[in-house]
Parts: structure tokens; C-alpha cells; sequence
């Protein structure tokens, strides 16, 4: 009797309607599980190679499982070895998590799944992840010196009108002689921030959450792309980085056998800047509708210099289109790779020099009276 009740709950626990909620449940807690590019770009190799070496998919999986060191990438891979445990295909498996993984690397899963090169296209995902990983590596550590140099004059700036001006300014008030302007204006500025300090850092904070929640409208978030876009330095550096992810996506789908209109579909997908995705929706929905590629990239000369559309064209009139589109991404990493470069050599002058000023003036503003002390105590 105990092992027919026992038989019963274990069936129960199997019902359709439980699995169902089990889907749920597991999908609804991929919203909280994070997979740094680092390990998927190791998980993508590692499976290549086991693949490769002939072990099975499930075996191999299974091993990287075991492996895997953070408690996010055993939940993410352990799902999948369930899924692939019950018959389903490594693309659906993946799918459940694709906001981790991307469009871009289920597309080409289930392009290697089905022509049997699931290996080798393991292989280009994770160069592909590298390449985007070091380019936006470069990028960022591009801008991490000027934002040391901001911050560090922003703070002795601080420092210097709330500690160190308040400690002399009774001696300036005592004096009955008439104070330089810059010291009047250093007064100001330095009663503002001892007695508004807090609040104003209170609005900076308040404003940054506002901003970081209104980038969640595409509206908004469209508005900000295209001013970025027109910045003197940043604006171009934006443009490379984006031209050179467009390109290297759409080139390696192609060469995975994925139609031009999928491929720029997911382009527009994995892309982060709102203006390019917009622009590339619109330049698949032309492609559907029988419209080059490079024809409809000429409407927008905003994001797309006419040496891309140009390049584009040519390969589109060669049958070479994928290798135009590596080209392009290659030589739009270089520009990058060189703007990086000469980013602090273009702004440590403008940086040096408004610090210079900044420090100066608060100098000049403390010095100024205290020469007309001194004189005033000589005579």
C-alpha cells in the first residue's frame, strides 16, 4: 500500500500541468541570473573543442557543468543539460536564456545544428564574443583617464572652497578694504555649497536614477544615441564601434548560410545603440521587399559613411558581400584602435588646462587678499 502511495505522488509530481509551472518558474528566474562575456566566450571554446574531439553534445555539456565555477553558470548550464536531457535541441535549450546568450549566438547554433558544423560554429562565436569584448574594452579604458582627471579636479576644487576657504575667510571678512571680485565670487560659491552642499548632491543623485530610468523609454534612449553621435570625439567613436559590430555580425551569419534579411534583423538586435537599430530594421524590412543592401544604407549618411555604402555595394555586385563586410569591420577596428590611442593625447591639453584654470582661480582668489594684508600691515 506504502509503494502504490508512493507511486502516485511521483506520478502526480510528473503531471503536465507542474511541468508546466516548472517552464514557468525557470523562466521567469532567468531574469535575475547574469553570464559575464568572459565565461560564455570559455563556455563557447571549450564546447567547441569537446565537440570536436568527438565527445556527445549532452557528455560535454555535462562536463562544463561540473566545471563551471560561479552559481549563475551551473543554474544556466545545468537548465540546459535538463532540456538536452529530455530531447531538446542545444538552440531551444538556449533560447529560454536568450537574453544572456543574444540572438546572435542561437542563430548560429542552430545554423551549426543543422549543417552538422556545430563545432566550428562554436569556434566563431567565441572569437566573435572576443573581438566585441576588446573592442569595447578599448573603448572604455579610453575614457577611464579622462574621467580620472574630471573627478580629481572636481574633488581639489571641493576640497579647497569648503575646507580650506572657510578657515581663512573670517580673516578676509574682519577687513574693511574693498575684496577682489574673484574673492566675492569664491565667497558665494563657498556659502552655496556649505549650506546647500547636500541638497545639490542629494538633485546630481536624483537626477542620475531619473536619467538611467528615462533610458528605458526608446524614445528617449533614441534622442541620447543621436547626440552622442554628434559629439566632436565620442561621436565618432561611437560611429566606428557600431559600424565595425554591424559588419563582423552580419559577415559571420552570412558565412553560416543566414539570409541577408535574418541577418540583419539580428544585427539590429544585438545592437545597443537605438538610432543603428532602428536604421537596420528599416534596412531589413527593404531587403525583404527586394531592395540592396547598400541602397537603402545611403539614407541614413548619418551612421553609415559612403565608404561603407559604397563597400557594401561592391560586394553586393560580386557575390563577395561577406568578405566586404569582414573588410569593412576590420578596418573600422583599426580606426578605433587608433582613436583610442590618441584620445588622451586629444584631450589631456583641454583637461590639464581647465584644471590649470580651475585651481588657478581659486588660487588667485586666496592670494589676492592676502597681498593687500600685507601691504597694509608693511605700511
Amino acid at each position: 500500500m506504502s509503494n502504490m502511495i508512493a507511486t502516485l505522488k511521483g506520478w502526480t509530481r510528473r503531471t503536465p500541468q507542474r511541468a508546466g509551472n516548472d517552464r514557468t518558474t525557470k523562466a521567469s528566474s532567468t531574469l535575475f541570473l547574469s553570464y559575464p562575456v568572459k565565461e560564455r566566450i570559455v563556455f563557447a571554446k571549450r564546447l567547441s573543442m569537446l565537440l570536436r574531439s568527438g565527445m556527445p553534445i549532452l557528455s560535454s555539456i555535462r562536463m562544463l557543468h561540473e566545471e563551471a565555477s560561479s552559481s549563475s553558470a551551473k543554474q544556466i548550464i545545468g537548465s540546459i543539460v535538463d532540456d538536452l536531457s529530455n530531447g531538446m535541441s542545444l538552440t531551444n535549450a538556449m533560447r529560454r536564456f536568450e537574453r544572456i546568450f543574444g540572438p546572435f549566438t542561437i542563430n548560429i547554433i542552430r545554423v551549426g545544428e543543422t549543417s552538422g558544423s556545430l563545432g566550428d560554429n562554436l569556434e566563431y562565436i567565441a572569437t566573435e564574443l572576443r573581438k566585441k569584448y576588446e573592442l569595447r574594452k578599448k573603448v572604455i579604458g579610453s575614457l577611464i583617464y579622462p574621467a580620472i582627471i574630471v573627478i580629481a579636479t572636481i574633488g581639489i576644487t571641493v576640497m579647497l572652497i569648503v575646507y580650506i576657504f572657510p578657515k581663512i575667510l573670517p580673516i578676509f571678512l574682519s577687513l574693511k578694504s574693498e575684496l577682489p571680485w574673484s574673492t566675492k565670487v569664491l565667497i558665494s560659491l563657498s556659502g552655496f555649497l556649505s549650506q546647500k552642499g547636500l541638497a545639490l548632491m542629494g538633485g546630481i543623485v536624483l537626477a542620475t536614477i531619473a536619467f538611467m530610468f528615462s533610458m528605458r523609454s526608446r524614445k528617449f534612449h533614441f534622442y541620447v544615441d543621436h547626440i552622442i553621435l554628434r559629439l566632436p570625439v565620442f561621436g565618432k567613436m561611437s560611429q566606428y564601434y557600431n559600424i565595425a559590430n554591424f559588419c563582423r555580425t552580419v559577415s559571420l551569419l552570412l558565412k553560416s548560410d543566414v539570409r541577408i534579411v535574418n541577418a540583419v534583423h539580428i544585427a539590429a538586435d544585438s545592437s545597443k545603440n537605438v538610432a543603428y537599430e532602428r536604421a537596420l530594421r528599416a534596412v531589413g524590412e527593404g531587403a525583404l521587399h527586394g531592395q540592396r543592401m547598400s541602397t537603402e544604407l545611403r539614407a541614413y549618411p548619418a551612421l553609415f559613411p559612403p565608404l561603407v555604402v559604397q563597400m557594401i555595394g561592391v560586394g553586393e555586385s560580386t557575390g563577395n558581400l561577406s568578405d566586404s563586410l569582414m573588410y569593412l569591420s576590420e578596418m573600422y577596428e583599426s580606426e578605433i584602435n587608433d582613436l583610442t590611442k590618441n584620445l588622451t593625447n586629444i584631450l589631456e591639453p583641454f583637461l590639464m588646462v581647465s584644471m590649470g584654470l580651475i585651481v588657478g582661480f581659486i588660487a588667485i582668489s586666496i592670494i589676492t587678499p592676502i597681498y593687500g594684508i600685507t601691504q597694509n600691515l608693511q605700511r
